[in-house]
């Protein structure tokens, strides 16, 4: 029997049976071929692949994956939805607008719990308050993940939009434009700015969606609908390795740290790319401090949360005309609780990331 069949056997009576087993396949069988893109270039958001590859989280489990970098979530989500690669991961709010363009694809874990879509200004800024925007430049991308929403933060934050100045930036050049000072702030993830910035000595600071009270979850795991209907043993190793990886990186950070800079030669190569690798885990770790991990373990995507945010990005982000995705199709949790933290480890993953929440407000 190959390893695949394995899997599907037990995922079968696994399933019959209430649970989900996840045996380790002796070595004579081989390992099941996996390929996996991230949605982005390599940093902080995306460095649990390197370590679940590397480290061997996967191998454990039987699998032998590839992982890809990433154009942009949405390519990478619909790389995953046409089958170009069997899982992936993308921004939870692009995989809701291209759910609701019909893409076949279905989060099954939670990679971490907020998007740190917000409003980046130099350290020594005037601007101090979402308010103090007015009056001001604001440089921002039409096709970056949080321009929709700048006109509800601005709602929910008090500010009168109008009497923001919206320079239209490059994504390339966004980071430049600020700190060339040919704008006042920039709209943007601070998982990409940040580290982008503070690793060459340009300090910034974030003003956060989600201190307006627009909470949008990070980065999912995500795979067709078929393969979860089709082969839930291979799911469920695919999320558990990534999910052990995760833990591993909050727990471990220095290793982690130096795990990511191995498999990416141009990143170590770089003058300020261990910097930059660190910042990026700080900030990645930061997102999963959070009620959903500590309470149900890593991977749980949280319905009444799932909910809200759908309703806003299908509302501000889908288009005219685009309907709620089907969420319980969307988002499952059967894969997710296993991996948890210990008070301990909690503990340090909380002293891991406390160092970088300078960056946030």
């Amino acid at each position: 029997m190959s390893r695949r069949s394995m899997l599907r056997a037990l995922g079968s009576a696994g399933l019959a049976a209430g649970v989900l087993p996840l045996a380790t396949p002796a070595i004579s069988q081989g390992l099941t071929k996996v390929s996996f893109t991230t949605s982005w270039i390599p940093e902080g958001p995306n460095l649990f692949a390197y370590v679940a590859r590397d480290r061997g989280f996967w191998k454990k489990l039987g699998l032998d994956v590839s992982v890809a970098r990433g154009s942009g979530s949405g390519a990478a989500a619909q790389a995953v939805g046409a089958g170009t690669f069997d899982f992936g991961m993308a921004a939870t709010p692009t995989v809701i607008v291209q759910a609701a363009k019909k893409l076949p694809i279905t989060c099954i874990g939670q990679i971490n719990y907020d998007a740190l879509m917000g409003i980046g200004v130099l350290a020594g800024s005037p601007i101090k308050t979402p308010k103090d925007l007015e009056g001001k430049k604001l440089g921002a991308s039409v096709s970056s993940g949080e321009y929709p929403f700048l006109p509800l933060y601005a709602e929910k934050s008090g500010v009168d939009f109008s009497k923001i100045q919206l320079v239209q930036v490059d994504g390339k050049v966004r980071e430049r434009s600020l700190v060339e000072k040919q704008v006042d702030a920039v709209a943007a993830f601070a998982t990409s700015t940040v580290p982008s910035l503070a690793s060459i000595g340009t300090d910034v600071r974030f003003m956060l969606f989600a201190a307006a009270g627009l909470q949008f979850y990070g980065q999912s795991l995500i795979t067709q609908p078929k393969r979860v209907a089709d082969d839930p043993a291979l799911c469920a190793a695919v999320v558990e390795g990534a999910l052990e990886a995760i833990k591993f990186t909050m727990t471990n950070f220095d290793e982690a740290v130096d795990i990511f800079l191995k498999a990416n030669s141009e990143v170590a190569m770089s003058s300020s790319g261990k910097e930059y690798t660190r910042i990026g885990l700080g900030l990645t770790t930061i997102t999963n401090l959070v009620p959903e991990v500590k309470e149900h373990g890593f991977g749980f995507a949280d319905p009444a949360k799932v909910k809200t945010m759908a309703d806003l990005v299908v509302k501000y982000a889908a288009g005219d005309g685009a309907a709620a995705p089907d969420l319980d199709a969307l988002f499952t949790n059967r894969f997710v609780g296993k991996v948890k933290l210990s008070a301990a480890e909690l503990a340090a993953a909380e002293k891991a990331a406390q160092p970088y929440r300078r960056y946030l407000v």
